[in-house]
């Protein structure tokens, strides 16, 4: 399973030519261009403004754990059908899953990892044990991972991770391998290691 997970975050990586994660062994580091054959020599030219839309959506979906696509989709409606921004909406509600946060919090290396620590059954909300990693986290929930999950190596090597940094808007209390989840961040606070584009990913959906 780790390996299938390995492989689909390099594939990613490779298909949208970016380290989409950050990840210092990332293909992309070495080889600055598409899989396939004609990867290397495949020429560039100016994406179409559907193609620049087309990869702001595969960005963003992709970085979230490749969110699938009935499912991405529902989180744009539901942006639109809320008060306010509709892009800010958005990665607010992106932002709020429970596997983003156990992701923020340093309790997983990568959104992957995470998703799996939340399927297994490892994470807490409230005291509740949560295994849907899409699950909608409110402001003031308290999310604890079980005392198995404190002994995994992957979540000790992630929460000594120098290279990441915790988040404002999830408060994190080391210690006790626990978070709280204070506040929808805004799309300025979201420390994503390459640019991202929601507006465009409304473009796309709103066509």
């Amino acid at each position: 399973m780790a390996g299938k997970r390995l492989n689909t975050k390099k594939k990613i990586d490779r298909r949208l030519g970016m380290n989409l994660w950050g990840r210092a062994n990332s293909p992309f580091n070495t080889r600055k261009y598409k899989p396939g054959q004609h990867g290397p020599t495949a020429r560039q030219g100016n994406a179409s403004d559907y193609g620049k839309q087309l990869k702001a959506k595969q960005t963003l979906k992709g970085y979230y754990g490749n969110i699938g696509e009935k499912k991405f989709r529902s989180y744009y409606l539901e942006a639109a059908n809320m008060r306010g921004d509709t892009v800010q909406n958005l990665i607010g509600l992106l932002e709020s899953r429970l596997d983003a946060i156990v992701y923020r919090a340093k309790l997983a290396p990568t959104m992957f990892a995470s998703r799996q620590i939340v399927n297994h059954g490892h994470i807490q909300v409230n005291g509740k044990r949560v295994k849907i990693p899409s699950y909608a986290v409110r402001p003031g929930d308290i999310i604890t991972i079980t005392e198995k999950a404190k002994q995994m190596p992957l979540v000790n090597m992630a929460m000594e991770n120098p290279e990441r940094t915790f988040c404002d808007y999830v408060q994190v209390d080391s210690l006790a391998f626990s978070a709280t989840y204070v506040r929808k961040p805004s799309v300025e606070e979201v420390p994503y290691p390459v640019p991202m584009r929601p507006d465009l990913v409304i473009e796309f959906y709103s066509r």
